[in-house]
């Protein structure tokens, strides 16, 4: 039994074929554009500008190329040629289209062709053998179109995610520098299609527990890798779900999470979380509970940092219910909340400390009780409101 010929299929078909088909070329060009426009509703348009000469060159290019291919042992494709085809399916990236389509106007037209083509080469006389490889050749030909036009297609969207790769790490490191204006910010987002959320959370991860977390995190996070660890930026959880889902994308990575803060202002929380990385991270023997336990998160351990000197955990130790009061307001509740403290709701000495009437004194704590709640219950809370106000808050 012979072995199968590593010949092409066109090598079978006779050359003098191609001189039998070539004055009806134009002919087959006008029937195969035609049978695109029906067959393939994105191509259904009118043949102008840049589409309609792309459309037909291609086909131009395709049957012309072709006709050259009968009875040699010659690639499919041209380098020349190639890059057309290649071209036409980066132009369909650009277009917002699938390859479907294009893929579907190379089948319109391999119908077309081979029906036309087998037409007129049984007009002239060739011989079943010669219409079965002529067969073959048009269906192998428009195989290596498709293949050109797909690998055009996977560099297109290859170059396009890499561009955007470089777009989003580059707003993040504007915004971790935190020099950026308004503007220039806002126009660093629309470049990396990104929109700037009203309040962020830095994390950080060690370099080795960052695999997969950019896909983990999905597209609303900006992440990136630095020499020693990888910093990721991630909206502001609003609510306990939200809360919960980054908590298990981070679950695992020994990740911190710094606290939330507005973009201008981003630096800060990627410092506070680096600073607790370093200062409450645990040591390298970890056993597997240790391994899958969830991220910490810098708010909850905002008494330890400032213990440890870090006076920028001071803004967010307990006294974030203040953030809102005129100055004034701020100082007079501020000292009434530390002589409150310090004599464990007393009013008397307090007002006497204050010089001010013990109504005063009431009304002041009825104020600080609409901000605080029943938090001025927790001991915890009344350790880090003393902690910060000791340290002269105001």
């Amino acid at each position: 039994m012979a072995s199968p010929s590593s010949d092409p299929p066109w090598f079978a078909v006779p050359a003098q074929v191609s001189e039998v088909l070539r004055p009806h070329l134009p002919d087959v060009v006008a029937e195969v554009i035609a049978a695109v426009a029906v067959a393939v509703p994105a191509y259904a348009r009118p043949l102008e500008g840049r589409f309609g000469e792309g459309v037909q060159q291609g086909v131009e290019v395709a049957l012309a190329r072709f006709l050259e291919l009968p009875g040699t042992t010659e690639p499919a494709l041209t380098p020349e040629s190639r890059r057309v085809y290649a071209a036409l399916g980066r132009g369909e990236v650009r277009q917002g289209r699938t390859l479907d389509a294009l893929l579907a106007a190379y089948r319109a037209g391999a119908r077309v062709t081979l029906r036309r083509m087998s037409r007129e080469a049984l007009d002239a006389g060739l011989d079943t053998d010669a219409l079965v490889a002529l067969g073959e050749s048009v269906l192998a030909y428009i195989e290596e179109l498709s293949a050109a036009s797909a690998e055009g297609f996977a560099f297109e969207q290859s170059e396009r995610a890499g561009e955007m790769d470089r777009r989003r790490v580059e707003l993040l490191e504007l915004l971790l520098h935190g020099q950026a204006d308004d503007v220039a910010a806002q126009r660093a987002a629309a470049a990396a299609g990104w929109v700037l959320p009203s309040s962020l959370v830095a994390v950080t991860m060690p370099l080795d527990q960052a695999s997969g977390v950019r896909f983990q995190l999905g597209s609303r996070a900006l992440a990136m890798t630095r020499m020693t660890d990888a910093v990721a930026l991630v909206p502001a959880p609003r609510t306990a779900r939200e809360r919960a889902e980054l908590e298990r994308a981070l679950t695992g990575r020994r990740a911190v999470v710094g606290p939330v803060r507005d973009w201008r202002r981003i630096p800060d929380s990627l410092r506070l979380a680096t600073t607790a990385a370093t200062s409450l991270a645990r040591g390298p023997e970890r056993g597997a509970a240790d391994r899958a336990a969830g991220p910490v998160w810098v708010e909850d351990h905002l008494a330890d940092l400032v213990i440890g000197g870090e006076a920028q955990a001071l803004e967010d130790l307990g006294l974030a219910p203040f953030a809102e009061l005129r100055p004034a307001q701020r100082e007079k509740l501020a000292s009434t909340l530390h002589a409150w403290l310090r004599h464990w709701g007393q009013r008397a000495p307090i007002a006497a400390e204050l010089n001010v009437h013990p109504q005063t004194v009431g009304y002041r704590l009825a104020q600080l009780r609409e901000l605080y709640g029943d938090a001025l219950d927790d001991p915890q809370m009344r350790f880090e409101l003393e902690l910060v106000l000791r340290a002269g808050y105001r």
